[in-house]
């Protein structure tokens, strides 16, 4: 991995790109959330020094289907274009993009501008044809992956649902209690701050 990073790679920032589709993989994937973490570690270990090892993480609970919403993802194709990166760190492609118009602009524009795409598995260079193949194929792979993940959980939804057993998630302030039956947070500080919102409201119009 080390022979395809040079000293023009190091001289730029690493840049850590980290994104989960929904805001509840956010809160309930933590293990991958500190993998994406650690690979601030894995960019010092490869060269780069700590202070120039960028993380771009306000893609959080945005999917990867498009990069409309996503202005984290913008900011790295338009730094990438710009020559200011000297490595793309990813858990995987999927975290990148899952969209293939988006994948091939930012492997296009890594491969022009001598920018590495960097993940657990190890480091590609876009320029490079064999690498450049690899990473079109999981780029492809990944946006195959996506609409396979929605009908799967759609359909666990149904059947949940066929069952009587569905839960969906409750408002702020709410929690399940016995035979399926919601209730009010047992903490006072919740139960305060939704009853400050809800008498302020009127007077201001918003929460």
């Amino acid at each position: 991995m080390s022979e395809k990073i040079t000293r023009h790679h190091l001289e730029k920032p690493a840049y850590r790109y980290r994104r989960h589709s929904t805001m509840g993989q956010v809160r309930h994937h933590r293990e991958s959330t500190e993998r994406q973490y650690a690979l601030k570690e894995k960019a010092c270990s490869l060269g780069w020094a700590a202070e120039s090892v960028q993380i771009l993480d306000g893609d959080l609970g945005l999917s990867g289907a498009a990069a409309t919403l996503r202005e984290d993802f913008k900011t790295l194709v338009a730094d990438v274009s710009m020559r200011k990166v000297g490595a793309v760190f990813a858990l995987a492609a999927s975290r990148r993009s899952r969209s293939n118009t988006d994948w091939h602009r930012l492997l296009e524009l890594c491969a022009l501008t001598g920018t590495l795409m960097i993940d657990e598995e190890g480091c590609d260079d876009p320029a490079e044809f064999n690498d450049q193949l690899l990473l079109a194929l999981q780029g492809t792979i990944s946006q195959a992956e996506w609409p396979l993940l929605r009908a799967r959980r759609q359909g666990g939804k149904g059947n949940k649902a066929r069952k009587g057993e569905l839960r969906p998630p409750l408002p702020g302030g709410y929690v399940s209690a016995e035979l399926g039956r919601s209730g009010l947070d047992p903490n006072e500080e919740v139960r305060g701050a939704l009853a400050t919102v809800l008498r302020t409201f009127p007077e201001t119009g918003t929460a």
